[in-house]
């Protein structure tokens, strides 16, 4: 019972940092920690300015004018990517910067994989799951692909999260992007429709797809085998020799323990295995798992996560986030391409 009361007022404390007549309750360990990281994060912070301002990314960086081909397979994201031609491009049309950030890459990654395997097309026709906000359905749209973006029931309490953090998709027009193609255009080929990943609807498992895709997502479905699972399931809604992409969490620590359960789970090397095998099992091919950590200085730098009602002590930052920290365990994006087979072998 005692332990759990300290573990209850420890959580208390962390969400009451200041009182009204104590001031600062934090501990002077506790002070000296935030300022650590906040210390770690300003280095980061410094190397990245340093790469932006050589040209090797970031606004200096120079747009080709159409997509490389590198043969990508599924993949962990590493420095290298952001400064090479092939996500400058993905960049460009998704309107940012190539800057040091695990999301854009994940972006990058799906459209990257869809192009290289020839999806990016008229006449295809892509399934997107939890796309919010993402720019891809637009860009898919604006390549001659018809699109249907599923998201979360707004009313769902599950999705209440991304709704707070303006995440969450309810309507097409907030997929619409209007650099890329008139309205008319976008309205002609998406459709948005609402879908959960643990139970997707009967009628978009008719394997009517050349193409179906989600971004970082499958993590959040309760545990690992849930995630496994929506990518098993997700194979149903395409074609033979159709494609699925995938970005999730991956923790980098191969040999040590993850977060297995919860509202986020890291996966490892092992999981991503166990899926190529139960893939296989049912017809498909994982194409191989390229997990290498880089060998760039941001791949080794760890982004640590700052205290949400700490305010920055010293100005806003903004450091490099290829991999950062999540519960301790050192994380990035990874992303697995997976071609559709005619069934069981």
């Amino acid at each position: 019972m005692i332990p759990f009361l300290l573990r209850g007022l420890a959580r208390w404390r962390r969400r009451h940092p200041t009182l009204p007549l104590l001031g600062d309750t934090r501990l002077r360990r506790e002070r000296e920690a935030a300022l650590l990281r906040w210390t770690v994060k300003v280095l980061g912070a410094e190397m990245a300015q340093r790469f932006y301002a050589a040209g090797l990314a970031g606004p200096a960086a120079p747009v080709p004018a159409g997509p490389t081909h590198v043969g990508v397979t599924s993949r962990s994201c590493r420095q290298a990517d952001i400064e090479h031609d092939w996500l400058r491009h993905w960049a460009g049309l998704i309107g940012t910067p190539p800057v040091y950030h695990r999301k854009l890459w994940e972006d990058c990654f799906i459209l990257q994989a869809a192009w290289e395997a020839g999806m990016l097309a008229p006449g295809r026709r892509a399934l997107g799951f939890a796309v919010g906000r993402e720019a891809l359905p637009a860009i898919l749209a604006a390549h001659g692909v018809a699109v249907v973006a599923t998201d979360l029931d707004a009313g769902d309490a599950r999705a209440r999260d991304w709704i707070e953090t303006g995440q969450h998709g309810t309507a097409a027009e907030g997929l619409h992007r209007p650099a890329l193609q008139s309205r008319a255009e976008f309205d002609a080929l998406v459709r948005f429709r609402q879908a959960d990943m643990a139970r997707l609807p009967a009628e978009l498992q008719q394997g009517g797809f050349d193409l179906v895709w989600s971004a970082c997502a499958m993590e959040h479905l309760g545990s690992l085998d849930r995630g496994l699972a929506f990518v098993e399931s997700a194979m149903r809604c395409l074609k033979p020799g159709g494609i699925a992409v995938h970005t999730t969490e991956f923790n980098l620590d191969a040999r040590g323990g993850t977060l297995g359960r919860g509202s986020t789970v890291l996966y490892q090397r092992r999981h991503l295995e166990a899926l190529a095998q139960r893939l296989a099992a049912a017809g498909h091919r994982m194409l191989p798992l390229d997990d290498g950590h880089g060998d760039g200085m941001l791949d080794r730098f760890v982004d640590l996560p700052p205290q949400e009602h700490e305010a920055p002590p010293l100005g806003a930052i903004f450091p490099p986030h290829l991999r950062l920290s999540v519960r301790g365990f050192p994380v990035t994006s990874a992303g697995i391409v997976v071609v559709a087979g005619l069934g069981r072998p």
